[in-house]
């Protein structure tokens, strides 16, 4: 069970989450209009050190913790959390209007490239090729990365696609692609300072 609540603070949009079952339990605020500060622990390391520089370079604050049955798998505790963020992204957005809604980046790690694309369109896909040829990248399952992104799309009700485009090193590989995905949400939660306070569809709701 999860419970969600916006607020607003000065102009900041904030997200925040507290989210309970049997497997994880998670606190998680958002802070769309940060400066790229995190308190965040999953007790899984390398998924650490991935969401802290999701929130330096999205320029998001984040604070966060998720206690989870690590003593099972790691399964859990990465898609929760994953979905927990997403949770708190559409709840700090509101009606979403005035937002660019859309953000692509292309980011470098060394020799790596990698490529994001986010559309906070109301409905939820995930297409992730990380092209990662070991189990573990750190500590982290490397096949819980899609697992992850997944879940945000799943919680934002939003279109997330990720492409590792080439690389070598596993862990620039993933890396490229939470930087990425981190400064294409960055665009996406943007405001939209020619079109205003105007819904970005001709449905009329997101």
């Amino acid at each position: 069970m999860a419970t969600k609540t916006a607020t607003k603070t000065g102009k900041k949009r904030v997200g925040v989450i507290d989210r309970k079952t049997a497997e994880t339990e998670i606190h998680l605020k958002l802070t769309i209009e940060g400066s790229g500060r995190y308190k965040v622990s999953t007790g899984i390391r390398f998924f650490d050190h991935m969401l802290e520089l999701f929130t330096r370079h999205g320029a998001f604050d984040l604070e966060l913790t998720c206690k989870g049955d690590l003593d099972v798998d790691q399964h859990h505790t990465v898609e929760d959390v994953g979905i927990a963020l997403g949770e708190a992204v559409d709840q700090a957005l509101g009606d979403k209007r005035g937002i660019l809604r859309a953000g692509y980046f292309l980011m470098t790690m060394d020799e790596t490239l990698g490529l994001a694309a986010i559309d906070l369109s109301g409905r939820v896909a995930s297409v992730v090729t990380t092209k990662v040829k070991t189990r573990l990248v750190g500590d982290l399952q490397s096949e819980l990365v899609d697992d992850f992104f997944e879940g945000f799309a799943r919680g934002a009700r939003a279109n997330v696609h990720l492409k590792t485009m080439y690389g070598r090193s596993n862990h620039h590989k993933v890396e490229a692609l939470f930087k990425a995905f981190a400064r294409a949400l960055r665009v996406a939660c943007s405001r939209d300072k020619q079109l205003g306070q105007m819904l970005p569809s001709t449905k009329g709701l997101l």
